[in-house]
């Protein structure tokens, strides 16, 4: 069981860009309360994945750790430390390397969400006796998010001979619909994170990172910052995120436009796409993956679509139209191939990003869309069945397989 000494978190993060603040004479103030999401783990599911991972016990020795220190600088040593430490835990679990650690799939993605959770909460709600701003407790809650979703751990060997291909995953999402969901995107990631796949072109190295689903991250630039010092380096992106049933999706097309859904703190956000320069803000940005060629492969069971349509208000029009060829000269966006959810945004941002970056012509990339993972017929309780981890594990070995067939195109 977790104590309840443990809080459990995410964030309506405030992402600063210096990795450290400034110690001067912290002034006390009072702890926020735990987002909604973060509230989450005190139920039975969380709680249950936690312990049947191993993973409960992470949580408990961070909150020992942190309570241990006696100032700034030691908590953001702590924070640091350990939230990298979680994200190794997390990807060798995945791939095989230490003990599984209880009899939960290797290949699952929620007891690095759930852990993550509790060690935010604790930051977020944390009254240390030397006191804590504002301003140090957001930096420490971003240097805990960076570290634990692998997006300060991209490293690639150096020489020429090896390619390398960035993949992006997501957290579950949708939780009070099924708090037993999982997300194959981010069981992907981990998955594939640091491993060397054998292309038609040669082998490439696969580094990947995880984004939380909350628009508040992505209006502050999370996707920008995380991916900005790799898409120069790389030869190969692709965002990745759970779609439709039964079906991968290129995504051909991506649209500047938020559609309202709840995120994950159960905030909706309806609107523009908030970017950097708006003045120069397209409201269409394009893949540049080989979708024709990973279209065509045989990747494994699922098919595997290119997907074309968007909905858009035409030039003139008022009204939302379904365009089933992509978007016409003029018009503004109302959804994007992957729709208007973050998964439409999270594509639009890097394909901006690598437009803005002078890499459209140069640099394949773009968003893939996994199927649904969906757990076995009738079970309505359970958190895991066979057929739920046979499709996570189908679901990642097609993925892998995309990336073969993209990087050696």
């Amino acid at each position: 069981m977790i104590s309840l000494r443990v809080r459990i978190g995410i964030l309506g993060l405030t992402v600063l860009a210096g990795l450290a603040v400034p110690a001067s004479p912290a002034v006390a103030e009072t702890a926020p309360s735990p987002t909604v999401e973060e509230q989450r783990l005190d139920g039975a599911v969380p709680r249950e994945i936690l312990e049947r991972s191993g993973f409960d016990a992470v949580p408990l020795r961070f909150t020992r750790a942190l309570g241990a220190t006696r100032s700034y600088a030691e908590a953001r040593k702590v924070v640091v430390g350990q939230g990298s430490a979680l994200w190794r835990r997390a990807v060798d679990r995945a791939q095989g390397r230490g003990p599984a650690g209880g009899d939960l799939s290797r290949d699952d993605d929620r007891p690095l969400y759930w852990a993550r959770l509790g060690m935010t909460r604790e930051v977020r709600t944390w009254e240390p006796a030397f006191g804590l701003s504002d301003r140090q407790r957001d930096a420490l809650l971003g240097e805990l998010e960076r570290t634990s979703r692998g997006q300060t751990a991209v490293r690639y060997p150096g020489g020429e001979r090896l390619k390398r291909v960035l993949v992006t995953g997501f957290d579950p999402f949708t939780l009070d619909r099924d708090i037993r969901i999982s997300n194959p995107s981010g069981a992907t990631a981990l998955a594939l994170d640091g491993t060397v796949i054998r292309t038609a072109d040669g082998p490439a190295r696969v580094e990947t990172v995880v984004f939380p689903v909350r628009w508040q991250d992505f209006t502050e630039g999370t996707v920008e910052r995380a991916l900005r010092p790799y898409l120069k380096k790389v030869d190969l992106f692709t965002t990745v995120s759970q779609g439709r049933v039964g079906r991968f999706d290129v995504e051909r097309t991506n649209g500047a436009w938020r559609g309202g859904f709840p995120d994950n703190d159960t905030v909706g956000v309806t609107g523009t796409v908030p970017v950097a320069d708006p003045a120069s803000q397209p409201q269409w940005t394009t893949t540049t993956l080989p979708y024709k060629a990973i279209v065509d492969a045989d990747t494994g069971r699922f098919p595997v679509y290119d997907h074309t349509a968007v909905t858009e208000i035409p030039a003139g029009g008022t009204e939302p139209v379904v365009r089933a060829d992509g978007p016409t000269p003029g018009s503004a966006a109302r959804a994007g191939g992957g729709g208007d959810y973050l998964s439409n945004e999270i594509a639009y941002r890097a394909t901006l990003l690598r437009d803005r970056l002078g890499l459209h012509d140069t640099l394949p990339g773009g968003h893939v869309h996994t199927p649904v993972l969906q757990f076995g017929t009738g079970n309505t309780t359970e958190v895991t069945d066979p057929d739920f981890v046979r499709n996570r594990l189908d679901i990642i070995a097609q993925v892998r397989a995309i990336l073969v067939v993209a990087a050696g195109a």
